[in-house]
């Protein structure tokens, strides 16, 4: 007797992982991002941008969201089925938000910070900040590839795909980008 199948989406993928609030973990940060996303055979231009939004985010938890003794944590789920990264960066300063920086009449084009959020906003779908109980916050963003890279991203979700190890890398700095204001 056959029965037909149903259709399973592919499986999503999960890294957690929580790091120093240090420039260092910063820097782990994305490079830890790039080394998962280029593992579960993530599309390359989804893994450049990430690569710079999880950069962005990571410096400022550890600029901005630092609290003595407290670590930061970098979360990124892949949806393959959906071609959808979610990569979430959550710090132990609640009482602090994110704002992108307004343009003053003169803009200081010398300024070496207050670009961050400008630069994730660009990259992302969209982003947003939510609380991270007791009394931190999440930035979440999300960031989905290109429609013919998300078709890539479903077939090797069934199998099939690349798995991404000559993916080029993309240089990302951490300036700073967030400008922080109390809740």
């Amino acid at each position: 007797m056959n029965h037909a199948t149903p259709h399973v989406g592919a499986p999503t993928r999960t890294f957690t992982q929580l790091l120093s609030s240090t420039r260092r973990g910063a820097r782990l940060a994305r490079l830890l991002a790039v080394t998962e996303l280029r593992r579960w055979g993530a599309p390359q231009d989804l893994t450049e941008r990430a690569e710079l939004v999880v950069a962005e985010l990571a410096a400022n938890a550890v600029l901005h969201g630092r609290a003595p003794g407290r670590c930061f944590r970098l979360t990124l789920v892949l949806d393959p089925a959906a071609g959808r990264l979610r990569i979430e960066v959550s710090d132990a300063r609640g009482d602090l938000s994110p704002q992108i920086a307004t343009g003053a009449a003169e803009p200081d084009l010398l300024r070496t910070g207050g670009r961050g959020l400008t630069l994730v906003t660009a990259l992302a779908d969209h982003w947003d900040c939510v609380p991270y109980p007791p009394s931190g916050k999440t930035v979440r963003a999300v960031l989905s590839a290109p429609a013919g890279e998300a078709r890539a991203c479903r077939a090797w979700a069934h199998g099939a795909g690349d798995t991404g190890a000559g993916a080029a890398r993309h240089p990302a700095g951490g300036a700073p980008g967030f400008l922080w204001q109390h809740a």
